[in-house]
């Protein structure tokens, strides 16, 4: 993947430019059918009281009638108004995984050809590193992942694809600014973290071509990237921008999709 290397070297000598910056519980068992439950054993009746033998001639006395006083009816309570059950509290949408975001030019890519598109400033939020070529995969993988944990834990929804700003290479290696786009940055603020800050992607007028393939085959687009620019005498800005479409699995993932821009100099 050393082209990149190269390529920028090309723009440089053409003029010279600014780097972007639940179980139910088990039924009670049921009596086999014909089998009799017990009868409860019967119980004694005690006998009635005899009568009281009383004198010749005198008449039984009688109990004086009782008279009931009546007991006045107690209203019932109103019943208690019914509570309404307490709103269970929603849980946030999950964040859109990055295939599922919206590209910087939404339409998709022509890996047979090249495209003039103008490229749209976006919020982003970003982190500057430097990389050796071996690992340039792990290394910007890694890098978004901490962009979007940052973004999570802040509670700001990414709202684009990631993409990396390559600028100041050698044979060696490069520095980069490892980008997610955002809906808005918090205002006032220029950064997330010390390490991760606010800004804007770049925007302008583009040249894209599409890169299909792992991302171990990247160098082959560079060099049809290289021999456009040579024949259509383009001067470009000295800096080149990979959008990832779809998700970085592995860099010999032959699924693997990719954006590349070329800005020309106005």
């Amino acid at each position: 993947m050393r082209l990149r290397f190269p390529l920028l070297c090309l723009l440089a000598s053409l003029s010279m430019g600014p780097a972007f910056a639940q179980t139910p519980s088990p039924a009670a068992p049921t009596p086999p059918a014909g089998e009799a439950s017990p009868s409860p054993a019967p119980v004694a009746q005690p006998p009635a009281d005899k009568p009281t033998p009383t004198a010749q001639g005198e008449a039984p006395a009688q109990p004086a009638p009782t008279q009931a006083t009546p007991t006045p009816a107690q209203p019932a309570p109103d019943p208690a108004p019914a509570q309404p059950a307490p709103a269970s509290p929603a849980s946030p949408a999950p964040s859109p995984s990055a295939a599922a975001r919206p590209a910087l030019i939404p339409t998709p890519g022509d890996p047979t050809g090249v495209e003039e598109v103008v490229l749209p400033g976006k919020p982003t939020a970003f982190i500057t590193g430097t990389s050796n070529w071996e690992d340039a995969f792990g290394n910007l993988k890694a890098a978004f992942a901490k962009i979007e944990g940052a973004l999570k834990n802040a509670g700001i929804a990414p709202a684009g694809k990631p993409l990396t700003v390559f600028a100041q290479t050698d044979d060696k290696g490069f520095r980069y600014e490892a980008m997610i786009p955002i809906a808005q940055a918090p205002e006032g603020r220029l950064e997330l973290t010390p390490e991760i800050k606010f800004g804007k992607t770049p925007e302008g007028k583009a040249f894209r071509f599409v890169h299909k393939d792992a991302y171990d085959e990247i160098d082959g687009t560079y060099e049809t990237i290289t021999a456009y620019l040579d024949a259509k005498d383009i001067v470009a800005k000295d800096a080149f921008i990979e959008e990832y479409v779809s998700e970085m699995t592995e860099a010999s993932d032959t699924n693997l999709e990719i954006n590349i821009y070329v800005q020309p100099k106005e």
